[in-house]
């Protein structure tokens, strides 16, 4: 039997073995040296989002001679995730004072035109990339040792002295990441959109892919649950690295509430260690996690290493549910499912329940235990027959929410994916949501992706595809390099913290894209036999 130590700190339960097993998987990261491309101008406009400017060839950097005040930003062509160098010197007299600069860095340009001043969100504002700097000797090579997310580099002299100027003779990124986008083939397609689509999502995914795969290399830095589901989806179809996925499973297991839950999400440095946020869906979401991998690597060992780890989380689910069989509100920060404001999440999480317990039925047939097959195969069963008797509206002919009977996609978007609809059924309900375009909408791409999800298994493919060109075709039209944490094109300036200069603009659950469009609509790689096997319309 593995051992087993307790951190009494806030009852944490680990598991030893699970937890070299994870680190067995750790990637080598792999380096690359990149330069700015160019010097630009990032102007404000009327728009939300300013433009941007070529100013001057890099060539020239080290003709900018930088005096109190002068600034010069620098576009690094593609967004980098990693370690900057900085060679620098001055003109002029000899240096008779520091060099005092500040260093921004920005994933788009609306960060480079925001104030970090003007920022007073509920997010720590520690997030900001923004460095104040002294020099007291020039020439020197200065190596920041913070890892950046960004596009686009900003350099400001505050100070030098009235007798010489700050001169920056090179620049350079060493980009990290567990995969290389050059080993994946891109879509082929006559259609640029779909082609931007995909190189878009793999540079979202390839970025976010490091010791872990991070929700956003930005902020927060972290694994998180719900995120890995759809990396590891998106994984699948394209750099195809399963020890990652493995890896970030193992974590999730190797430490959990002392009820067994797992967190939503988890810190590996300073040490590996697991948040205290808990969240109804994203722990539900592990079984189905671990059973997408196992289809996709056929890894029996894991799964059954993995497997009482995924019948737990629906155990701990179940104690939610009424005596109608159906999930009782929580309060607060319960369940996620989406930003939207004021969304209650009731019919959702029990879709996405619903969904799950399918999911994890799958592992115990693979796994020969034909009672735990039956006890969820049950389970959906009834939770299906009540969300239908209580939670479908026969007047609107949609699922309402909560005591209030909230209409909003969320709830027929999971109840579609859980299978509780026929296909015929789900096409109608989407639909009728649609065309009533309820005040609780979607905000966040991860929401955004199981809409399209759901219009696929319904079989509305031509819809699909408009969505994702709508959807993520705006970020696409608002200079994304990456794919971005929140994008609602109403308001395309959103965000929940209070400020959107805290917002990821690469953020691992807005890559499905490369994923929706190698799965349903191009083709498919067979990685072992190294040729597409199967062509898609």
């Amino acid at each position: 039997m593995a051992e087993v130590s307790i951190d009494l700190n806030m009852v944490r339960v680990t598991n030893d073995a699970f937890v070299a097993k994870a680190e067995a998987c750790a990637p080598k990261l792999l380096e690359t040296v990149v330069r700015p491309v160019s010097i630009v101008d990032i102007i404000k406009t009327e728009n939300v989002y300013p433009d941007v400017n070529k100013k001057d060839d890099i060539k020239n950097l080290s003709s900018y001679h930088l005096a109190k005040g002068d600034k010069i930003c620098l576009d690094f062509g593609d967004h980098q995730v990693g370690y900057v160098t900085l060679k620098l010197n001055s003109v002029g007299s000899p240096q008779d004072a520091p060099a005092f600069f500040r260093l921004k860095f920005a994933e788009i340009a609306k960060e480079i035109t925001e104030d970090s001043k003007d920022y007073d969100g509920w997010i720590s504002r520690g997030w900001i990339q923004e460095e104040f700097i002294h020099v007291d000797v020039l020439p020197a090579e200065l190596k920041l040792p913070r890892r950046y997310a960004f596009r686009y580099m900003e350099i400001e002299a505050i100070d030098t002295s009235l007798k010489w100027q700050l001169v920056v003779e090179d620049v350079s990124c060493t980009s990290v990441s567990a995969v290389r986008i050059e080993d994946v083939e891109p879509v082929k397609s006559d259609d640029e959109m779909i082609r931007r689509l995909d190189r878009v999502s793999l540079r979202t995914l390839q970025n976010c892919m490091q010791s872990v795969f991070e929700d956003g290399p930005k902020r927060d830095r972290r694994l998180w649950l719900g995120d890995l589901r759809l990396q590891a989806l998106a994984n699948y179809e394209t750099f195809h690295n399963m020890d990652l996925v493995k890896r970030c499973l193992y974590l999730f297991a190797a430490q959990t509430k002392d009820n067994g839950q797992v967190s939503a999400c988890l810190f590996t440095e300073p040490k590996f260690i697991v948040d205290d946020t808990f969240l109804l869906d994203y722990s539900m979401f592990f079984g189905a996690t671990l059973y997408d991998y196992y289809e996709a690597s056929g890894d029996k060992e894991t799964l059954k290493d993995l497997s009482t780890c995924a019948y737990r989380q629906m155990e701990i689910a179940e104690e939610w549910f009424d005596e109608k069989n159906l999930l009782k509100n929580g309060e607060g920060f319960w369940g996620f499912i989406d930003w939207t404001d004021g969304l209650n999440k009731q019919s959702a999480m029990q879709g996405v329940y619903i969904y799950c317990a399918g999911k994890v039925q799958k592992i115990a047939e693979v796994l020969g235990d034909t009672e735990k097959a039956a006890y969820f195969a049950t389970e959906a069963k009834e939770k299906t027959e009540s969300a239908r008797k209580y939670l479908l509206d026969p007047e609107s002919g949609l699922f309402v929410s909560g005591e209030e009977k909230q209409l909003n996609y969320a709830s027929q978007v999971w109840m579609i994916l859980a299978g509780a609809v026929s296909a015929e059924e789900g096409a109608e309900i989407l639909d009728k949501v649609i065309a009533l375009n309820p005040e609780k909408g979607m905000v966040s791409p991860y929401m955004t992706h199981h809409f399209v999800e759901a219009l696929l298994k319904c079989g509305k493919k031509e819809q699909a595809m408009d969505y994702m060109k709508y959807y993520w075709g705006g970020m696409l039209s608002h200079g994304a390099d990456t794919f971005w944490e929140l994008y609602n094109p109403e308001n395309p300036a959103e965000s929940p913290y209070g400020g959107s200069i805290v917002n990821s603009y690469c953020h691992a659950w807005s890559c499905t894209p490369t994923y929706l469009l190698r799965k349903y609509f191009i083709w498919k790689m067979d990685y072992e036999k190294g040729f597409r096997i199967s062509a898609r319309t």
